[in-house]
């Protein structure tokens, strides 16, 4: 019964939340936001876990795919979407299912999340195969959706992960690797959207961002994969030049240019003196990671 979860109880704070000032409902929503980081200190190991799980299955060649409904959903494809244009990655290396399909991004679509039948079939498109990595993504921690696929993956091979906001959570059941982050009674009760939304999208930070560290997306503390879409992105990648080689501005403008705008290979030929080419393939080789290439120059 899901009044007896986490997150479908009372506040015990808000109860009479709708006689609060602006003032005061602002306060007690900030105060119950700090209590989300201390919840997610407690599962770091199993967070360590799955990271590690992503980056092996990057190294063989597998994706990584985050299935969840509605908000869950959501969160699931806003982080995949966005490491296409800070890490370089296809689009096909991390993705985003929701139930529902692409509808459901921004309509509900009524009884979606409760079929496993429809992430099965989801997950058949996206032609899973044992290399790859499914997470589940449900703030309640039993829903249908999530589990249909995470039961699929398993029999395919996938390694399998469960981030939840109750404990103990039924997704967990199905999971190799199971987070459950118990993030508390709702301001607003049962609105997920909330503290649990919050809870999801910083454990989803983790996973993408120090996976991404972990296969070579990362030199120093900067972007080094980042695509440059934009003006915006164009002088984010010059400065990340000149802060990685410490070289001035007019180097940066023709690296920039000579490595084909890969922000990557133009710091490898700024601190190497290697051509286009042979940057570019001392990086294959060192499988794109720009210390290690350097380091063997």
């Amino acid at each position: 019964m899901i009044e007896h979860l986490n997150t479908e109880k009372r506040n015990e704070k808000t109860a009479d939340l709708d006689q609060m000032s602006v003032l005061e409902i602002l306060t007690v929503m900030n105060q119950e936001d700090e209590t989300i980081p201390k919840a997610i200190a407690k599962e770091l190991p199993a967070i360590e876990k799955m990271v590690k799980a992503v980056i092996t299955a990057f190294e063989k060649g597998g994706r990584l795919f985050y299935i969840g409904a509605g908000t869950s959903g959501r969160l699931g494809i806003l982080d995949a979407v966005e490491c296409v244009p800070t890490f370089g990655t296809e689009p096909e290396m991390v993705q985003g299912l929701i139930a529902g399909g692409a509808k459901a991004i921004k309509d509900a679509v009524e009884g979606a999340e409760d079929s496993e039948e429809l992430a099965v079939a989801d997950l058949k498109a996206a032609q899973l195969t044992e290399n790859d990595v499914v997470i589940g993504i449900a703030a309640s921690g039993r829903t249908p959706y999530v589990i249909g696929g995470l039961d699929y993956a398993k029999n395919i091979g996938s390694t399998t992960g469960s981030i939840a906001c109750n404990a103990p959570a039924e997704i967990s059941e199905h999971a190799d690797i199971a987070i459950e982050v118990v993030s508390g009674a709702e301001i607003l009760t049962g609105s997920t959207r909330l503290k649990a939304g919050t809870t999801q999208k910083l454990v989803l930070n983790m996973i993408s961002t120090t996976a991404m560290i972990g296969i070579g997306k990362v030199y120093k503390n900067l972007m080094v994969d980042v695509r440059s879409t934009n003006i915006k992105l164009v002088r984010r990648a010059k400065n990340i030049i000149k802060d990685a080689t410490g070289c001035d501005e007019a180097t940066a403008e023709r690296v920039f240019e000579e490595s084909n705008h890969h922000v990557k290979t133009a710091i490898v030929m700024v601190l190497t003196n290697m051509s286009y080419e042979e940057a570019t393939n001392s990086l294959v080789e060192n499988k794109g990671f720009v210390r290690r290439t350097i380091a063997k120059d």
